[in-house]
This record gives C-alpha cells, structure tokens and sequence, in this order.
C-alpha cells in the first residue's frame, strides 16, 4: 500500500465512500478532505448506530486521527459546529485534531438563498440547494467571496460583508428572494466564529509539515468522479474538481504526494438529480429499479431524495478510472444484488446504427445512448455475512471478477453491508 492514498467515488456519488474511508483510516495518521460542502453525505453505521456526515471527513470517527477540511471546500459554519455538537453528544470530541483551512471559502445564507431561487426557476439542474454552486461562483468571480480566515478581524470582515452584500443585493431581490441584512449577518457569522476558533488552522503549512514528518494521509474525495466540474456530466455535475486534480487544488500538496487512488463503486449504478443515466431501469425494467432503490436504501444522506437506479455501467467506470489513474476498486454493496437470477453489465453503448465504447462529453448525445448489457447468472445465497472471499457465492465471485476483466484493474475491496465490518479485503490481484 502506498504512503498516501486517495479515496475517490467512481460513479455520480453515494458509492460508500465514507465506509471505505473509515475502514481504511485506522492504517493513517491524518484524514483530509479537499473539496465539497454540506452537499456530501457520507454514512458509517458502526454497531447498528448511523453516523452521517456531511461536512465532517469521515475520519472523524476514529480516535486520535488528524483531520483537514481544506482549502477546496465551500465551508458552511453553521453546519460545521451542528455537526461537531452531533458528535460531542456521543462521546466524540474533535477539538485538537480537526483543522479548518483559513482560505476556504464561507458558504453564508444567501448562498443557500441564491441555490433555492435557480432550482425553482426554468433550467434546474438538481442541486441539493446547500448553496454549493453560488458559494463557488462568488469564489471564481472573487469580488463576492470570503474565506474563513478573513473571520478572525471582525471589523474588516463587517466592512468586507457590507461590500460583498450591497453587490448581491440587487440580484437577490431582482431574482424575487429576500436581502440579506450587513449587521444582522455579520453579528449572527461573528459569533459562531468564536466557537470556530480553535479549529481554524493554516492547514498548508500543517499538511505540510506532515509530509516531512513521514505521516501517513488519506485523502477523502466528495461525490463522484461523474459529478466532477470538468470531467462529469456537465452541466449536472457538483462545482467543485471531484477528481483526483481536486486533492492538489484543495489541499495545497503536490501530485507527487497522492500515491494510490482507490476508486469506490457500487455493484450497480444511482445517481440523484437531473442528467443522463444509460443504465437507468426504466420501463420494462422499472420494477427492478425500485427493488434496487428499496433492498439497497437508496435515499440521499443529505436530501432524503429517492436515488435513481440501474445496472453497472463499466463504460462509465472505464472513463473515471483512466481520467483520475485509478489503481484498485473497492466495490460497495454487492448484497443489494442477493437473489436476482440475472445480474446485467453495460459493456456498451447504442446510438442510432453505432456502438460506442467510450464516454460521450455532451449531455444530449449521453440522454439518448442506449446501453449494450453483458448477462451473467445470478446468486441466491445471500453474501451478508460473508467476510472472506471464499464465503461468497460462486456466482458472485464470478461477477467481481468480471467486472475487474473489463475495468482492467483489481478489485481490492467488496462491501456486503451497512455495518464497518462488513468488507471483504482482497490482497492485491486477489479476485
């Protein structure tokens, strides 16, 4: 296992990332996330009990591991320290060992304001209306963004607040939503920068340090290479560079320091919002999509949105694996797959007379591929409580193996629950 390694999702997120995450982090010494907001959701169930995160790397849940929320991320104060009261009530206290990049940018209410009013005009594209979207905007046109650090003068940030909102004001209002007040905003962000304090780091340097000092780090990716603002399903993709360009970007450490990517996928495809989906069971196949949505509780962490459901597409996954190097899978939720007769792959797509056998980039031509599916028997045995690979059913090792065939690379993990224990690990080239 290499140094340092990055934890990716494969597919348009809620693959198992924080599962894998935190299975993983006991062989780390820090957990870092570069990017995202509260838009992620990342569940851990340990014992029965639900932890779900949302700005929080998953990391947090084990003791003694540093923690970075770094430079990349849109950072939304009021659910940062919701989240820390969350888990101070169950015994788990972060302060000392959770860091917070003073150049990552607030996301602030108006953000949310902005992202709720574009959602309920013409053209929405599905976003989880955390405000993720404007947040990033304002950073990219710079005159309107703030970053954390900037809390820790209070009269500079009033008077950079006041400039910022005598700007967004008109458009907020022109858009029929509510202006925000300079005072109230400002009084109401300065006091919970009081309780932010002691976690605002410049985590650069920090991160850093680290690397000199031999620390092992695990770098947690947000959503999903497929929501990824360049190389996703543009334009329903998430703002933010959910790909491996993204750990450098939004933490400030060289691309040498990556070392191994691990992509996540689930043995089938979901996605939420709008866009393209070849896989999508719809139709004929509609009943199998709501069995998929039901036995695999497919429910957004963040929105309680019902996720749309299909087979594993490995065209898809061949596109994210080459795009951000990955070296190894972990597949997530084999279970859910317990009990079909018939399990399907994607090894291709249809337009019009042609087969296509690579990832298209325009939204319109991706809506009308139509998939070409491999068919490979299925298993009864239930795979739950298996934990070593040859407690799985023949025909769900079959099925693994198949899908490392045509992805190229080896599956290294395979989820069979909700539970942290439930993992099968495979040595390297095992399956």
């Amino acid at each position: 296992m290499a140094p340092n390694t990055f934890v990716l999702g494969l597919q348009w997120g809620d693959e198992g990332k924080g599962k894998v995450v935190d299975a993983l982090a006991p062989d780390y010494d820090l957990i870092a996330r570069a990017q995202g907001g509260a838009n992620a959701g990342h569940t851990i169930v340990i014992g029965g009990a639900r932890h779900a995160l949302h700005l929080l790397p998953s990391g947090v849940l084990r003791a003694g591991k540093e923690c970075v929320l770094g430079n990349g991320m849109a950072f939304d104060p009021e659910i940062f320290l919701q989240e820390i009261d969350r888990l101070a009530r169950q015994g788990i206290r972060l302060q000392g060992r959770l860091y917070v990049s003073d150049r990552a940018h607030l996301l602030l209410p108006y953000h949310k304001e902005f992202d709720r009013l574009s959602e309920e005009g013409v053209g929405r594209i599905g976003t989880t209306k955390k405000g993720i979207g404007p947040c990033y905007a304002d950073k990219a046109l710079r005159v309107t963004a703030i970053r954390v650090g900037e809390l820790s003068d209070p009269a500079a940030f009033r008077a950079r607040l006041k400039d910022v909102l005598a700007r967004l004001n008109p458009r907020l209002r022109a858009l029929g939503g509510k202006a925000a007040s300079p005072t109230d905003l400002a009084d109401r962000t300065l006091r919970l920068a009081v309780r932010l304090k002691p976690f605002v780091r410049d985590t650069v340097t920090l991160l850093h340090d680290r690397l000199g000092r031999g620390r092992r780090m695990l770098f947690e990716g947000a959503q999903g290479a497929m929501l990824d603002l360049d190389f996703g399903t543009y334009p329903y993709v998430t703002s933010s560079s959910a790909s491996v360009g993204g750990v450098c970007t939004g933490l400030g450490v060289p691309p040498k320091a990556v070392g191994e990517v691990l992509g996540v996928a689930k043995a089938y495809t979901t996605r939420v919002g709008e866009g393209g989906f070849p896989t999508e069971c719809l139709g004929a196949e509609a009943k199998m999509g709501e069995r998929l949505r039901t036995v695999g509780h497919e429910f957004g962490t963040t929105t309680g949105r019902p996720r749309r459901c299909g087979w594993l597409d490995v065209i898809q996954l061949r596109y994210a694996i080459a795009v951000n190097g990955v070296d190894a899978i972990a597949m997530t939720k084999l279970d859910v797959l317990d009990g079909l007769k018939t399990v399907r792959i994607c090894t291709g797509y249809r337009l019009g007379g042609r087969r296509l056998t690579s990832f298209p980039a325009s939204a319109a031509l991706l809506g009308r591929v139509r998939p070409v599916y491999e068919d490979l028997p299925g298993w009864t045995s239930p795979t739950a409580s298996a934990r070593r690979w040859a407690d799985l059913p023949k025909a769900a090792q079959r099925y693994v193996l198949r899908v490392q065939k045509l992805c190229g690379i080896p599956v290294r993990m395979v989820s069979v629950g909700a539970d942290r224990g439930a993992l099968i690990h495979l040595s390297r080239g095992r399956a």
